[in-house]
This record gives structure tokens, C-alpha cells and sequence, in this order.
């Protein structure tokens, strides 16, 4: 299969006349007449779906009808006349790699690509919203819904996430950016309370929203199903109005998962413009309006937000249009390519192509692949390639084959001689192993990340048989490899590669592609090794975050716990080196330059990735993250000179105490390598910080008054003038007062009283302010 490059520069701004189509900032609300002419009845039905699908239309009104539809690696459409689900009932649409395999690629411009060609086929279709992307954190391995989400780590998540949206919305499709927020497991999650401090929702659970939002503009978002901190998600309005709206600048529409809201009226007046799919309750919202209960400018707010929705997109749900559906699935091919991810490799990938006759290819994935994952986003894929006829393909003959289990997890020891008896009779083997269907799926989660049992037996046969065996994995999250990785000389992760995945395995394992995916996700020795383990799913209706922020590799690497595999790792067929690392301030945050070259001799992509580690903190912070990344194509002996701008959030942790990103000043270092162990370059940055002093009350410690700017020469002044000498204090004494209140000073020092606090206090804000 001849495979091509992803094109460059398309993960840029859309064009002048998509923005003009897209922009969130172009209004197309009704005429005040318009208004007028629409009864309060109107509005309240404009709110919820017609059908399951299908918004209301009001041809008195001409307001027409648009389609949302799954789904975010795939188009789903329901046919005609199928039921409410329609799963495995949809239309033919190319199946691209889920989020699991294309977030490996670790490639903005290929998922922009891979955006474009969704939003031809949706507008191909008539749909007007495809509902996508999901960039929900992976907290645990055990997520159900984890293939379709990109990755542990927020800044990756948003990155790639914003080059979907950009990528569908060019077309004139609109988007839904799910499932906002902290919808991280399956378990209960309809109903489950979820427990998490602010400042885990900031760092963590938000950032990948908050940088589609504030970047990509997507059309809507998509509110989720849970409870947050006492108050379901759908009836939230400080995270559906102040957050997002408030904060983040969103005015497009937010949906509601379908069937996620309880009550229409509040969930109104939280911010939730449209309710999916049909819902009852019309008459409840025109009295609640009639009463003064809800505000009529909440409905108003949202009919003017979906006529904004039907304006941008009625071209696309409107106008004929088709797409090459064999592009699409070379360009499927190719982001598969980019998405498989070379764990292990002892010598023995690449395989000779003239030694085919004497491969055994054993595992009933190689025959029958799983490509996606099981729920709302499956496809039904316009063709599917296996690596079996793929690998027969290269050779124009069958390829030695043994299905070695049974994909329904029963034991079959006939199934298990067959296959060692084809192993022991050739030179290599590559086995396909992996997780069934349906271990992962919407709707619940795992309970271990064991590969199934009757395929650990084929494994343990099989190595005992042989010395050279590649294993191929097909999964939608992880796996644990601990116990038997050592037994095999090659691991490739396939994760969920899509419907060219076959094709996309077999140039891997033969070398006519080189891989360059990077783990989006640690891969633990232990399911208990996890942080979220003690707190995952939770019990009786609440899930309590108790890691906080530190999930995956930030947990991981803080306390340097061995891993089976680190976040960002990937090996390649050739090898690369990082060299002349230079800093540059660039306003507010720092640019990123050094030079990384091929020294291998095969042509081949790396991806360098930035960590920021903040040296000295006055919170815990995590020992790095994730602040840049990059992939860079290379042929052999070249170089190419790299430079990654970091923002000023980089630098950054929100504070609970301020409500507000903070960047201290002091040193940062900066560390550049192909994975969050492997770190080939660093150098030290002294941020200035943003300049703003913390602010002061009567509860701050002594200790922060005295090391504030303002602050501190105040006090020292208030405190001689009471007739305290600090400077002669036992340092001792000084140490252990350091950490009281300033008000509590009051009982302990005649001199200061409780108006010389307050006063101390108005006195820092003047002059702070």
C-alpha cells in the first residue's frame, strides 16, 4: 500500500470565509420582529429535540431542522426507520482510528486532516453537528469509554483536540466538544457524585476544554451526565454559565448528553440550550416564565444560541456533497500508521518481506480485527482490511495462519496445539492479542487490565515453542504487559487502529512504514500501581478524586515508581539525537529551540516533547508536565531545527487561595526528550512571575505578610510602633510564629489589636490595588 504523508500547515486558523461561517462572535439571532412573532410555547419547544436526532423545526417561522449525530472517529447516522440507537443500523462512513490510537500519533496536523475528511462526510450526509471530540481525561486504565478519549494528560488532550474541531468545523459542520466535566468512568455515570477539589478541576479536568474553547471555537459542548460536587452537571451553572461562558468567552450552544437533563427549567437556567433527544415538558418552562420562576431572557439566551447553530450550518446540512471514499480510507491507512506504538524491539521488526513463507501469523485478531470500540460511536466502516490478507497481500499468498483462541474467552486446547504446532514449524511468529469487544465499552467499566486469560495460555504455549515471537496488541486502553514482556522479543501496540488497521500492521511489521506513535498514557506494572486505585469507581453514589492532580505520569514520575512504559514513549526503526538547546524569553512565557537529527538509516518521525519543573514551589506541584510537543519527519542523516513556544501558563498553578493563575517567579527547568523518563536535553529559566503580590487578610500567616512586597515593611512598621523589636526575635521563636495568623497575634501581643489588623489590611489593598 503505497501511504502518504499527512499535509503540513493544517492545523492552522480556518480561513477568513470559514471563520466568518464558524466564528462563535457571529450572531444569528432572530430580528426583534422575528422575536415577536415566536410565542413563549415556541421557544420552549425550540429547546428540546424533535426526534432523537433532529432539533424542532417552525416552518411558520422558517426555522428549519438540523441533524446531530455520533460520532467523533466516524460518522454514525441512524438509517431511516432504524431504532432510537442504531447501533450497527448506520449508514457506511470511514472508520478512522478512535481517540486512543490517532491521540498516539501525537500529530496536530494529521488530526486536522482526519477532521476535514469527517466533516465531508457529514456534510455528505446532511449532518449538521457531529459529536465530537471527546477529550475527557483518562484518570484510570479502567475506564470503559477510554478509546475514545486522547489521553491522561490535559495539555495533550487539548491540543489535539482543537485540531479536530478545526478540522470538521472548515467544512461547515458544527462540533460537540464532550462530556464537560469530570466525566471520567462509566460506572454509575449517570448518577455518580463526583468529588473533586477546585484546583484538580483546574489543572486537570478543565484544560483541555478550556484551550478548544478559547482556540477552536467549536459550535457546541456537550454537558455530561454526572453529578459535580453535589449539583448533577446539568443544573450547574457555575460550570455551564460562569465557567465556560463567564470565563472561557463561550457563546455557542450547549447541548445535553441525550438524556441528561432531569428538569428542563433548571437546566435553562443553568445554561443548557438545547435538551437531547425529545423531552416532554414544554408546558412547564412557559409557566415558569409565566410565574417569574424562569427568567425569559435564559430562553431567549437559548433559542438565540440554536438559531446561531442552524445558521452556521444549514449550508452544510442543505447542499449536495459527496467525498472519495477511498481517499478516506488511505487516509485512514495513514493515520493508523502514525498510531500504532512500538513498545519493544529486540532485532526482530522489521521482518523480511522474503520471509513470509516461513512467518506464523497466530491470533484470531489477525483474522477478524477489532478496530473500534463498542457504544454510540461505532461505525459501520465502508470496508475493512485484516492483517492477515494484508500480510498475504505482500506475498500474493496466503499467509501461514492458526486462530489460537477464541475470542469468547473460553479455553480450546485444539485451537492451542494448532497454533504451537505452526509456531515450532516456522522461523518468526507474530501473534495477535488483544481485548474483546466486549471487555470495553460505553456504558461500563473494566475491572482488571489483564489480557483474557485464554490468550495469556496461547502466549505462555507459544514462547515456550519458540524464541522469536512479535506480539501485535489490539485494545482501547491499556494492558498490562509486566509478566510477560520479557518472553517476547517485539511488542507493538495497535490500540483500536480503525478500519485500515490490517493494512496499517502489516507495512509496520515489514518495515514499508516506520513507527512513530508515543504512548498518550503510562502503562503501569500493576493495576494497583494507578493513583485513582483506591478511589476508582468509588461507592454508594460518590467517586472521590483523592489523587488529586497527580494522575498518570504525574503521579508516577513524582514518586518514581517503576512503569511497564512511560507516557510519550515509542520506539522507531531508526534513532535520533537532541542537541543545542536554547531558551528564549518571548513576553510572557519562553521559546524553546534545539536541533534533533536522524542517525539512523531509515527515514522516520520523532516526536520531542517539552516538561516544565518548577524548582521551588509554594504548592505541591507535580516534579513536570507536559507544556509543548511536536512531530518532526526526518530522513536519514538530516536535522532539523525545532522551536516549541511555551505560553505563561506553562508556568502556571492555580490557586485556591488567589481563584486564579498564579506564576511564581524563581527557576523553572526546562526539560526536552521523547518521553517523560527520557529527558535528552534541559536547561534552567528564571521566571520573573506575573508580578502580581498574593493578596493579604487578617488570616494570612506572618510568615506571608513579612514576605510580601507591600505587606511586609507595613507590618514591621505597625509592629515597632506597638513597641515590638522583630529583628531581635529568637529564630527559634520567629520560626515557630512564622505559621500564625496575623489575627491571632492579637492575643498574644498587647501592642497589636484587631483595628491595627483590620486597618493593616485596607492599608495593603490601597496600595496593592
Amino acid at each position: 500500500m503505497a501511504h502518504h504523508e499527512p499535509r503540513s500547515g493544517e492545523n492552522t486558523a480556518l480561513s477568513t470565509g470559514d471563520t466568518a461561517a464558524l466564528s462563535t462572535g457571529d450572531k444569528a439571532a432572530l430580528s426583534t420582529g422575528d422575536k415577536a412573532a415566536l410565542s413563549t410555547g415556541d421557544k420552549a419547544a425550540l429547546t428540546t429535540g424533535a426526534d432523537f436526532w433532529r432539533t424542532v423545526a417552525l416552518p411558520d417561522h422558517d426555522i428549519a431542522s438540523i441533524m446531530l449525530t455520533d460520532g467523533p472517529h466516524g460518522l454514525r447516522k441512524q438509517s431511516e426507520g432504524g431504532d432510537a440507537l442504531g447501533l450497527g443500523d448506520s449508514v457506511p462512513a470511514t472508520c478512522f482510528p478512535p481517540a486512543v490510537g490517532l491521540g498516539s500519533s501525537w500529530n496536530v496536523d494529521l488530526i486536522h486532516t482526519v477532521g476535514t475528511a469527517l466533516g465531508a462526510e457529514a456534510r455528505a450526509e446532511k449532518v449538521a453537528v457531529l459529536l465530537g471530540p471527546g477529550v475527557n481525561i483518562r484518570r484510570s486504565p479502567l475506564c470503559g469509554r477510554n478509546f475514545e478519549y486522547y489521553s491522561e494528560d490535559p495539555y495533550l488532550a487539548g491540543m489535539l483536540g482543537a485540531a479536530w474541531v478545526r478540522g470538521v468545523q472548515s467544512c461547515g459542520v458544527g462540533t460537540s466538544l464532550k462530556h464537560f466535566a469530570a466525566n471520567n468512568q462509566e460506572t454509575d455515570r449517570m448518577r455518580i457524585d463526583v468529588q473533586v477539589d477546585e484546583r484538580t478541576l483546574r489543572e486537570i479536568y478543565f484544560p483541555a476544554f478550556e484551550r478548544i474553547v478559547t482556540t477552536a471555537a467549536p459550535t457546541t459542548v456537550m454537558c455530561s451526565y454526572n453529578t459535580l460536587r453535589g449539583t448533577k452537571v446539568s443544573e450547574n451553572r457555575w460550570l455551564l454559565t460562569d465557567v465556560l461562558r463567564g470565563e472561557w468567552g463561550f457563546d455557542g450552544l450547549v447541548v445535553s448528553d441525550w438524556g441528561a437533563v432531569d428538569d428542563r427549567v433548571r437546566a435553562l437556567a443553568a445554561g443548557v440550550d438545547l435538551t437531547m433527544p425529545a423531552a416532554g415538558g414544554n408546558e412547564k418552562i412557559v409557566a415558569a416564565v409565566e410565574s417569574g420562576d424562569l427568567d425569559a431572557a435564559a430562553l431567549d439566551d437559548a433559542v438565540d444560541r440554536l438559531l446561531t447553530l442552524i445558521d452556521r450550518t444549514t449550508v452544510a446540512a442543505s447542499e449536495p456533497a459527496t467525498y472519495d471514499a477511498d481517499a478516506h480510507h488511505e487516509l485512514a491507512a495513514v493515520a493508523a500508521t502514525e498510531s500504532a506504538v512500538l513498545l519493544k524491539n529486540e532485532g526482530m521488526l522489521p521482518l523480511d518481506v522474503a520471509d513470509l513463507d516461513s512467518i506464523a501469523v497466530i491470533g484470531e485478531f489477525a483474522r477478524t480485527p477489532r478496530f473500534q470500540g463498542w457504544g454510540s460511536s461505532q461505525v459501520v466502516p465502508t470496508r475493512v482490511d485484516s492483517a492477515l490478507d494484508a500480510i498475504a497481500a505482500l506475498t500474493g499468498a496466503p499467509a501461514r495462519f492458526a486462530p489460537g483462541f477464541r475470542l469468547d474467552g473460553a479455553p480450546d486446547s485444539a485451537l492451542v496445539d494448532e497454533a504451537v504446532a505452526l509456531a515450532e514449524s516456522s522461523d518468526a511468529v507474530v501473534l495477535f492479542l488483544g481485548l474483546p469487544g466486549e471487555f470495553e465499552s460505553e456504558g461500563f467499566d473494566r475491572t482488571d487490565i489483564d489480557i483474557p486469560a485464554n490468550q495469556l495460555a496461547l502466549l505462555a504455549a507459544v514462547t515456550a515453542a519458540h524464541p522469536r515471537v512479535a506480539v501485535v496488541l489490539s485494545n482501547g486502553a491499556v494492558v498490562a504487559t509486566a509478566d510477560w514482556q520479557d518472553d517476547v522479543q517485539a511488542i507493538l501496540e495497535g490500540w483500536l487502529l480503525g478500519q485500515a488497521g490490517g493494512s496499517a500492521i502489516a507495512d509496520l511489521l515489514f518495515g514499508f512504514a516506520n513507527p512513530s506513535g508515543r504512548l498518550t498514557e503510562t502503562v503501569p506494572l500493576r493495576l494497583a500501581d494507578t493513583p485513582s486505585h483506591l478511589n476508582f469507581p468509588g461507592s454508594d453514589g460518590v467517586v472521590v478524586y483523592g489523587e488529586r492532580i497527580h494522575v498518570g505520569y504525574r503521579y508516577h514520575d513524582t514518586m518514581g515508581t517503576p512503569v511497564a512504559y512511560p507516557f510519550g514513549f515509542g520506539l522507531s526503526y531508526t534513532t535520533f539525537e537532541y542537541d543545542d538547546l536554547v531558551l528564549t524569553p518571548n513576553g510572557t512565557g519562553l521559546d524553546v529551540a534545539f536541533t534533533v537529527t536522524n542517525t539512523g538509516d531509515r527515514a522516520g518521525a520523532e516526536v520531542p516533547q517539552v516538561y516544565v519543573r518548577d524548582i521551588e514551589s509554594s504548592v505541591d506541584r507535580p516534579v513536570h508536565e507536559l507544556k509543548g510537543f511536536t512531530k518532526v519527519h526526518l530522513a536519514p542523516g538530516a536535522s532539523e531545527r525545532v522551536t516549541i513556544a511555551l505560553d505563561d501558563r506553562a508556568f502556571a498553578f492555580w490557586s485556591v487561595r488567589e481563584h486564579r493563575w498564579v506564576v511564581e517567579a524563581g527557576d523553572f527547568e526546562i526539560r526536552v526528550g521523547a518521553s517523560s523518563r527520557d529527558h535528552r536535553l534541559t536547561a534552567t529559566f528564571t521566571s520573573p512571575g506575573d508580578g502580581i503580590p498574593p493578596t493579604l487578610t487578617g488570616m494570612s500567616s506572618l510568615a506571608e505578610w513579612f514576605a510580601h512586597p507591600v505587606g511586609g515593611p507595613l507590618l514591621m512598621e505597625a509592629m515597632a510602633g506597638a513597641g515590638g523589636d522583630v529583628g531581635n526575635l529568637d529564630p527559634a521563636v520567629m520560626k515557630m510564629i512564622a505559621a500564625a495568623p496575623l489575627a491571632k497575634l492579637t492575643a498574644f501581643s498587647p501592642g497589636m489589636s484587631a483595628d491595627l489588623v483590620t486597618n493593616l489590611v485596607d492599608r495593603v489593598r490601597a496600595q496593592s490595588s
